[in-house]
């Protein structure tokens, strides 16, 4: 008695969570729409996702709160699957949210409709396996449970799980592209925010994992103890991100530097000679300036300098140096440094004053950095000369 007891305490304060979870998501969807004055498409995107999420915690109650999937049966049995399209819609808006975020040439094409193509599969299958029943038989096969249970649904429910996941993949891979172009015109990256970025598709990719292996689990096992603890796991993490998302999103979303998803065109390489005299000058007054012990440099400010286009230096730079601007001006800084360790004068600076002296704003990069190019640490490096 005390065990009941207990689990239907426990399971109330579940659904409450659930509804937590339904109501702020909707409030901030409502919020965001209404309030995007500048038609800002990332808004719109984010704006639906989180409408996307509000209708996971209900399809969840429906489908297998204890008391409310019994009301819900009875009450709503035409709507009883209307929600479960979310989890093939907030995977597509989640990448076409941070796409639009990063770039800034982003349009929808004709294309985009693919995202499409799971949700239709989905509508397609509950249309024909379950609406195309009479109400009589659709009412049975949800009060015997016989529906969800069986190896379609189970199957189309793996299916939704798992290409959920394949998007927060995707968005990795999206955020990385744009990292490549940032390092095309910055040397440093620690103002790009995509430490919030990553962290925060990081945590849906936690909460979408668990989930395709719980979808998995009914697959493959029986052991109902695993939907048990994944589920809570993953409920407690969504309603974590979900606050996390909205509350970071008012601060960083008007922050992030948009880039061009298509390369411009550039000249060929007939047609763009590059002269390795100018090259060696560009070299040598960068190091007699010292001009990348500026923090801030960029592509822009650096061709600025120096009297030259910035698309004339970027070329000179990759083709000739066989590196992007960030890659580039770091080697510089690694240099800076690696005669500021050898130093006598400089023994009693720390590797912290060395590393923001020489333009790196973060320690992590610059071990990375110094790693990569000496094959040890500033430290070992230090001790050795």
């Amino acid at each position: 008695m005390t065990n009941l007891k207990f689990e239907s305490v426990l399971f109330n304060f579940h659904d409450v969570i659930l509804m937590m979870i339904s109501l702020q998501c909707l409030f901030f969807a409502l919020l965001l729409w209404f309030t995007n004055s500048k038609q800002i498409k990332s808004t719109f995107f984010l704006a639906a996702f989180l409408f996307a999420h509000s209708l996971i915690p209900i399809n969840e109650l429906m489908m297998w709160g204890v008391e409310f999937k019994v009301h819900a049966r009875q009450q709503l049995t035409s709507l009883y699957f209307a929600p479960g399209i979310a989890y093939y819609l907030d995977g597509p808006l989640l990448f076409l949210c941070i796409k639009s975020l990063v770039f800034r040439d982003f349009a929808l094409k004709r294309a985009d409709l693919l995202h499409l193509l799971p949700f239709a599969i989905y509508s397609l299958f509950i249309g024909f396996s379950f609406y195309g029943n009479p109400p009589s038989i659709r009412l049975e096969m949800l009060n015997s449970e016989s529906f969800v249970y069986s190896a379609n649904y189970v199957g189309i429910e793996f299916f939704s799980k798992l290409i959920r996941f394949s998007y927060v993949i995707a968005c990795f891979i999206l955020i990385s592209r744009y990292a490549l172009k940032l390092q095309e015109k910055h040397s440093n990256m620690e103002k790009a925010h995509l430490s919030w970025l990553r962290a925060l598709v990081a945590g849906f990719t936690i909460v979408m994992l668990f989930e395709l292996i719980l979808s998995a689990s009914k697959i493959f096992t029986h052991y109902h103890y695993i939907y048990f603890y994944i589920g809570l796991t993953r409920y407690y993490t969504t309603f974590f991100l979900v606050n996390l998302l909205v509350f970071t999103a008012i601060r960083f979303f008007g922050m992030f530097e948009q880039v061009n998803e298509a390369d411009l065109p550039k000249k060929p390489a007939d047609e763009f000679a590059i002269n390795p005299q100018e090259a060696e000058s560009i070299n040598e007054r960068i190091k007699q300036e010292k001009l990348y012990l500026d923090p801030d440099i960029t592509l822009d400010s650096l061709a600025e300098t120096l009297e030259i286009m910035s698309r004339d230096l970027s070329m000179i730079i990759n083709r000739h140096f066989g590196a992007n601007f960030y890659t580039f001006i770091n080697s510089y800084r690694i240099d800076e440094a690696k005669r500021m360790l050898k130093d006598s004068d400089q023994r009693d600076t720390t590797i912290t004053d060395i590393y923001l002296a020489v333009g790196f704003n973060s320690k992590s990069v610059f071990y990375t950095f110094f790693k990569k190019l000496e094959g040890m640490t500033p430290t070992k490096y230090r001790q050795i000369h």
